[in-house]
């Protein structure tokens, strides 16, 4: 692999210019297919196969063809001025003329007037209408959403309080903004600080976002064909950005080491492929596994999410591979600190990185138990995880979708904002009516259910729907045993009617949702786990070194678990990133977290390890190999630490409760992972196991394919300082050993 790789960098090196060009080609290529490509749209692939919100909601989607459950929707709210009601003339009249203004939109599949449906309070101070579209939200138009827009203004011009929730008028989630560019710009900052030299810090940069328009603009291209959308590349670009900076900058790191070891530049760049390229190429296996692990789950958009991001890893690691290595072959000399142009020595035999391993190397029991409490006390939290999907609620109360929420909830009940839908299919009861009307009264008669609508027959009379109300919340876990409650009755109406039905609606789905996620990441674990420990096997050849690198790594994703529950369920220091309502994990939240931090967590193994391995194949005793791992690596890994934690702290400015939670799980995760575990924790058990950390059995050993990480079989010796900064490698080609 190693001399594969340094054919490839030297190649690379003196082919910079075809090289430069043919991923400038390919560059073009895809974002000319991205500009052609008709727009992708929802191809209609269930959410989740599986579970009976969704069965129940196909099922809707068959029995009722035409109905606008598939289309966006608004419901709009009105308060009545204080000491009103929304029935007085005046009121009546303003929602009235919205009513009729919006139903007369040809966009718009009905408008339900609230004096004729009985959506009024009590009280008589709130009301709300909804509005039904043919069309999703994605596909509606300005012009559609103006003039809604308009209606509501004039209403608001009356003097009644208008809010507006549902999808049609909803925001899109956005990741980060301006808080994005800053995380960018503080990885720039730390990438020279790192080197020293604006064009070392600056090639990283150029080629991860080279890469990243090139993986954006395939999914783009190819988005109408597969399904894919922008949000499903929201992941790819996240996790492009940050490993297409990590993997250029320990290639560049490596390439600057073999210069100053005397290297002439296109031996350095191949030698600096051959190594630090072989540890890019596994460690983005690693991350590949982890994210196309995540087809295991089930989930149809999840799986299009983690394909997009590991074709963006592989992008990623492509380009580190060639145009790093060709664009160092323009630009020679412009990445080296001033000291190596000037022909001194980069750094003396002793660094801040080999200082700390020696420091680990002398207590190594105390800073392993030290790390193991308090990333066990991070971790207590996580145990009380609650699973679940915010909506409106957790929005800021700036917004007219939260504020519409608190107004439905004031004037109708908490559980009005999350009603129950209840699909009945008759299609082999004797008395369909009937059957609907007895489970329709059983179901209002279940505690924790404050009404029942009247049940609607399709056109062919087998299937009918109405909606239960609870008592509580969407969010809350005893609208959740309700719908527990409501499906254990289920056996006994289905034999008192001849009907059966099922339960779905956005509370349910939530529930099935994060029900069925909680059941798949065991299997998920094992799924990826189980792959990577056989690749770090590979690399490492050693029994040990993987399964540490597994144990610490479900150490910090439990930390970082438990302290997204700390901030964002329990509310502890939420007011400091913006939180303004706590609750529930967004369900998707643990499956992300293992997925995206296994990767990123193996990345740094992969570094910082790999280089131990280097040292300790080339000689050095077990406990030196780790001194000589971290001061060659110790630097370039908290860098590139740190910028991952940049460009994933930049998503916690987001609005976005999905988005910021998203952010700051990724960015504790890193921190966990790279200082305490990898940078910490991993020398205090290397340096506890010696040499037996390198074991491996003999029978194991002649199975396993020795594919050379370490590049030991690169034996080509250093060339003298003053080779041509542009010149053609004159070192002769390595030796398999």
């Amino acid at each position: 692999m190693a001399t594969l790789l340094y054919r490839l960098g030297r190649t690379a090196f003196r082919r910079r210019w075809l090289v430069t060009l043919l991923w400038a080609v390919i560059l073009g290529a895809v974002g000319l297919g991205a500009a052609k490509a008709p727009a992708s749209s929802d191809d209609g692939t269930s959410f989740m196969p599986g579970i009976e919100a969704q069965k129940a909601f196909d099922l809707i989607g068959e029995r009722f063809p035409g109905s606008s459950a598939d289309g966006a929707n608004a419901r709009i709210v009105f308060v009545a001025p204080d000491g009103e009601k929304v029935t007085a003339a005046a009121n009546r009249a303003a929602v009235d003329a919205l009513v009729k203004e919006a139903a007369g939109e040809p966009e718009v599949v009905s408008a339900v007037n609230p004096f004729t449906a009985g959506a009024v309070s009590k009280d008589g101070t709130t009301a709300y209408a909804t509005v039904n579209f043919k069309v999703g939200a994605s596909d509606l138009t300005d012009a559609d959403k103006k003039a809604l827009e308009k209606a509501i203004d004039e209403a608001r011009a009356a003097g009644l309080t208008v809010e507006v929730g549902g999808t049609a008028l909803a925001e899109q989630p956005a990741a980060g903004g301006s808080s994005e560019v800053i995380g960018i710009a503080l990885a720039a900052v730390v990438l020279l600080i790192t080197f020293g030299s604006l064009a070392a810090a600056g090639l990283p940069l150029l080629t991860a976002v080279i890469g990243v328009g090139v993986s954006t603009a395939a999914i783009m291209a190819l988005g109408s064909t597969f399904g894919l959308s922008l949000t499903t590349g929201t992941l790819a670009s996240m996790l492009g950005l940050a490993v297409g900076i990590d993997y250029a900058l320990f290639v560049v790191s490596r390439y600057r080491e073999e210069r100053a070891r005397g290297h002439a530049p296109g031996e350095a760049a191949g030698l600096a492929v051959g190594t630090a390229g072989s540890a890019v190429v596994f460690a983005g296996l690693t991350v590949v596994i982890a994210l196309a692990g995540l087809a295991v789950i089930g989930v149809p958009m999840l799986t299009k999410m983690g394909l997009c991001a590991a074709g963006a890893v592989v992008v990623a690691v492509l380009i580190a591979l060639t145009l790093v290595p060709g664009l160092l072959g323009m630009w020679p000399d412009a990445v080296l600190a001033r000291s190596v142009r000037r022909g001194r020595p980069e750094a003396g035999p002793d660094n801040r990185g080999s200082r700390w391993a020696r420091f680990v190397l002398r207590r190594p029991v105390a800073v392993l138990l030290a790390c193991v409490a308090g990333l066990g006390a991070l971790a207590v939290p996580a145990a009380h995880l609650e699973m679940g999907m915010p909506g409106a609620e957790s929005k800021p109360v700036s917004s007219t979708e939260r504020r519409a929420y608190d107004a439905l909830a004031e004037g109708f009940g908490a559980g009005f904002n999350g009603p129950l839908t209840i699909v009945v299919d008759v299609k082999d009861a004797t008395d369909p009516e009937t059957a609907v009307s007895g489970i329709a009264e059983r179901i209002g008669a279940t505690r924790g259910v404050v009404s029942v609508s009247a049940p609607q027959f399709n056109r062919a009379g087998d299937a009918a729907l109405f909606s239960a109300v609870p008592t509580t919340g969407p969010n809350d876990e005893r609208t959740k045993a309700l719908v527990q409650t409501i499906r254990g009755a289920r056996p006994g109406l289905e034999r008192e009617t001849g009907a059966t039905f099922e339960v779905t609606g956005s509370t349910a789905m939530n529930i099935d949702v994060a029900q069925a996620l909680k059941d798949a990441l065991v299997p998920y674990l094992a799924v990826i786990v189980g792959l990577a420990l056989v690749l770090l096997l590979v690399v490492f050849r050693s029994v040990l070194v993987p399964v540490k690198a597994a144990v610490g790594f479900l150490l910090s994703v439990l930390a970082a678990l438990g302290a997204v529950v700390a901030v964002f369920q329990w509310g502890w220091g939420a007011a400091l990133l913006g939180v303004e309502q706590t609750g529930p994990i967004m369900s998707l939240m643990p499956i992300f977290l293992v997925g995206i931090v296994f990767g990123l967590a193996m990345d740094y193994e992969v570094f910082l390890v790999a280089r131990m391995r280097e040292a300790y194949v080339h000689g050095d005793r077990a406990p030196q190999a780790v001194v000589t791992g971290f001061r060659h690596s110790a630097r370039v890994v908290v860098a590139a630490a740190v910028i991952m934690i940049a460009v994933f702290s930049g998503f916690i400015g987001s609005g976005e409760s999905m988005i910021k939670t998203i952010g700051f799980g990724l960015a504790a995760a890193v921190l966990f992972d790279a200082f305490v575990v990898r940078m910490t924790l991993v020398p205090a058990v290397l340096g506890l196991l010696g040499d037996k950390a390198w074991w491996l059995p003999r029978r194991l050993d002649r199975l396993l394919p020795d594919i050379d990480v370490e590049g030991s079989g690169l034996t080509a010796p250093p060339v003298r300082a003053g080779a041509p900064a542009g010149g053609e490698p004159v070192a002769q080609e390595p030796a398999r050993t």
